[in-house]
């Protein structure tokens, strides 16, 4: 590698050239610049050459060796769900991109633990976590939480993102979110919804919908979305905010009333259905999200790297599809944008934890 490099290591540039800044410090000490009379040359091709170089020879680690040398583990939760779906996707393109083998490591029960095994590891690239908002709401929900989301985890790319679908059972007698909103302030505190644990997904989209709409609906605790869901078809719940994949096979069966979509735009997944926010509750939206992110300190050209490559699989058309049909919608962002959603997440929906006095179960 250095010695294909150093074949243009060398750049002779006269202060006035524009292929590079007025300042070639900092390239230093990757690259001795000698500053002549004249631009000697040196085009913007050959100036982007140059960078692309500079680009491998940094992604290069210790001992000349590049990213990666060996496997790289991925931590989701438990096997079966959709983290564990989406890292086991990304992994496979990863493993073929790479090089090298991509593991996913299944942790089930509290984030936190799945969390630990990442921030505490080596910030080298090996470790990677893909999991929902709970990475980075866990503090609002837990007391002295182990970890800080945002001093100890790197994001690299928000990878998925799903909305929810509020349904209700088809007994109750609303059609849409105006008339939901109509029934929920005539009888409140008669209405009902299901979820799953404190804190996910679900659970948060109802809680911003009760605190945005200024209405009283009771809550109802099940271990886990599908329990809640199976109760809403059954009638012994009202309404839920659901995973829009376990929704649809039932509303196209007439056995569930879907109102509105939790994200701001229309979906992909059900195009024809309106958003909670055009239908009677302005600014609402909440959707479920996987990032995947890394240990604190990690190399910027790793993480720049893995951001590039996992935002090239997810998007890929074959890929797309298959995450569109369990529900999910891709997105490869860049990892300044999963940080920028990371805390603006955090402003809002750690506001509706604390004052719906919301816990971790």
């Amino acid at each position: 590698m250095m010695g294909n490099f150093s074949s243009f290591s060398k750049v002779f540039l006269s202060p006035s050239c524009r292929c590079l800044p007025a300042s070639g410090s900092f390239l230093m000490p990757l690259i001795r610049i000698h500053w002549a009379p004249a631009c000697a040359g040196v085009t913007h091709k050959a100036f982007h050459a140059l960078m692309t170089g500079v680009a491998i020879l940094v992604v290069n680690t210790a001992g000349g060796q590049a990213y990666p040398t060996k496997p790289i583990r991925i931590v989701a939760a438990e096997t079966g769900g959709s983290s564990d779906y989406a890292a086991r996707v990304i992994a496979q393109g990863l493993t073929a991109s790479l090089g090298q083998p991509v593991i996913v490591q299944n942790r089930g029960g509290s984030v936190v633990i799945q969390a630990e095994l990442v921030t505490k590891a080596p910030p080298d690239g090996y470790s990677l976590m893909l999991n929902g908002s709970t990475i980075w709401l866990q503090p609002f929900l837990q007391d002295k939480a182990p970890y800080d989301p945002l001093r100890d985890l790197s994001p690299v790319t928000l990878a998925t993102r799903s909305p929810n679908i509020l349904a209700v059972n088809p007994a109750v007698a609303v059609k849409s979110i105006a008339e939901l909103l109509v029934l929920a302030r005539a009888k409140p505190g008669e209405l009902n919804y299901g979820s799953g644990l404190a804190g996910g997904s679900n659970h948060l989209a109802a809680e911003l919908f009760k605190s945005m709409a200024i209405v009283n609906i009771v809550r109802v605790t099940y271990k886990g979305t599908g329990p809640a869901l199976t109760a809403l078809v059954s009638g012994e719940v009202q309404l839920m905010f659901a995973p829009a994949g376990s929704v649809v096979p039932h509303a196209k069966s007439g056995r569930l009333r879907a109102l509105a979509v939790t994200s701001a735009q229309p979906s992909a997944l059900i195009p024809a259905l309106p958003t909670i926010a055009a239908s009677g509750l302005p600014g609402y939206e909440a959707v479920s999200m996987l990032g995947l992110f890394t240990t604190t300190g990690t190399p910027t050209a790793v993480t720049s790297r893995l951001e590039q490559e996992v935002a090239r699989i997810v998007n890929a058309a074959d890929v797309r599809e298959k995450f569109l049909s369990v529900g999910m919608e891709t997105v490869g962002s860049t990892r300044e944008q999963l940080g920028t959603i990371v805390k603006a997440d955090m402003s809002r929906m750690g506001k509706v934890i604390r004052d719906a006095g919301i816990s971790g179960e």
